[in-house]
């Protein structure tokens, strides 16, 4: 029998309370749960606690122990992505559109609740506050199942949100958290066919991967981001330098973190010694072809390894492109399909590298961190998607509904 029939059973009945929860409700939860959180600051950050000293007994490397890390600030962040999601629309029970057809049928597309979410997530310990925040306001009961890295600081959240909806009226079960963070037990979830209605890992890619290949629940797959920074020959090179620093250095060890720099020829001669300076204080390591590297001090000669990786560390692959055409076809090549981005002033190329990329957000003259919910104004996000069905990009509020008919009549027969 699979050991989460219990918490899918209770995972159903919350989401058919949830689903029949107006707006104003939901909202008030919600409060509850931003208040808590500010509230259980010092509890949250001593389970947080535990998680880094045990990462770092365990050699974690520093880009991914800030993906673990908790700080008041952060919490803070995190409290104010929920209030953000208070002020969002409720999408359901929205109609989308209404026509008649022949038979003078009223057919309308009203938005309603996926039902129950499985989430499969690794270190970062505020996708367990958005993830939970997202799939209440939106009617879904969620079942969340963290990292082992981030277990304490799991837990210690999920407890206060459970709390605060127990208080406010609501089933403690609305977020659920599995306590076994075992692979094998992973794989028992992701066969919980008859209380999922969908299942989404955020993560690495050996993680996704792992999702997709395991699960019999339909998964949306979101996350790996060897994303890519095209400097085209009309690129200005101080608005171009400063979006790659940002785009690479700011937040390394996330999916939207620039990995690629693909440069012109015509310009690389120029820019690229700026670039190495700017980027050392970063102590960036730069992995860099053969042409590229003719402009650089140091660099580590890049493989074609190098070009597939997500390193999520301070590491840029480099190479240098004759032409649009060939940095297009390196990232049609290498890319994950998640975020891409030209700097340039050519109005054409613009257009042209916009059109012929596929990828679930592509730039110009911007940096790829951009590629966020928070950023995209719709308060946090589930994840960011990189395939086509059945959303794209960063995934709020609609991203978690589906829809279905509603049709009024009259008496009408066929």
């Amino acid at each position: 029998m699979n050991p989460f029939v219990d918490l899918g059973e209770k995972a159903q009945k919350a989401s058919k309370f949830l689903a029949l929860s107006d707006a104003a409700s939901k909202n008030c939860v919600l409060a509850s749960w931003s208040a808590a959180l500010r509230n259980k600051t010092r509890q949250i950050l001593a389970a947080n606690q535990k998680d880094l000293e045990l990462a770092k007994a365990q050699g974690m490397k520093e880009t991914m122990m800030d993906r673990l890390l908790l700080t008041q600030e952060r919490l803070d962040e995190i409290a104010n992505g929920v209030e953000q999601i208070i002020a969002l629309p409720d999408p359901i029970g929205t109609v989308d559109e209404m026509w008649k057809n022949e038979a003078n049928l009223n057919i309308g597309k009203k938005r309603v609740p996926l039902g129950v979410i499985g989430i499969i997530y690794e270190s970062r310990p505020n996708v367990t506050v958005d993830a939970a925040a997202l799939t209440f306001k939106s009617g879904n009961a969620v079942i969340l199942r963290g990292g082992k890295e981030a277990f304490h600081s799991n837990q210690a959240l999920v407890k206060v949100l459970q709390d605060a909806s127990k208080s406010a009226g609501f089933p403690k079960e609305v977020v659920q958290f599995i306590e076994d963070t075992s692979h094998e037990t992973a794989r028992e979830f992701m066969k919980l066919n008859e209380y999922l209605d969908v299942l989404i890992p955020r993560g690495s890619g050996k993680l996704i991967q792992t999702v997709v290949e395991n699960a019999t629940v339909p998964v949306i797959e979101t996350g790996v981001g060897n994303c890519h920074i095209y400097m085209d020959k009309a690129a200005e090179m101080d608005m171009a330098i400063d979006i790659l620093v940002n785009a690479k250095t700011s937040r390394p060890s996330v999916c939207n973190a620039a990995e690629t720099l693909l440069i012109h020829e015509d310009i690389a001669p120029r820019f690229l010694p700026e670039i190495e300076k700017r980027l050392a204080p970063f102590a960036t390591q730069l992995r860099a072809d053969k042409q590229a590297g003719q402009f650089l001090e140091n660099f580590v000669p890049a493989t074609e390894a190098d070009f597939e990786t997500e390193f999520l560390d301070f590491i840029l692959a480099v190479k240098v492109v004759s032409n649009i055409d060939e940095a297009i076809a390196h990232i049609s090549r290498y890319g994950t399909k998640h975020s891409e981005a030209i700097i340039t002033s050519d109005y054409f190329a613009a257009n042209q590298f916009q059109n012929e990329v596929d990828a679930a957000a592509v730039y110009v003259n911007a940096s790829t961190r951009f590629t966020d919910g928070f950023e995209f104004g719709f308060g946090a996000e589930i994840g960011i998607s990189t395939q086509k069905l059945h959303a794209r990009g960063p995934m709020g509020l609609r991203e978690l509904t589906t829809t279905k008919y509603v049709i009024f009549g009259e008496g009408q027969i066929r």
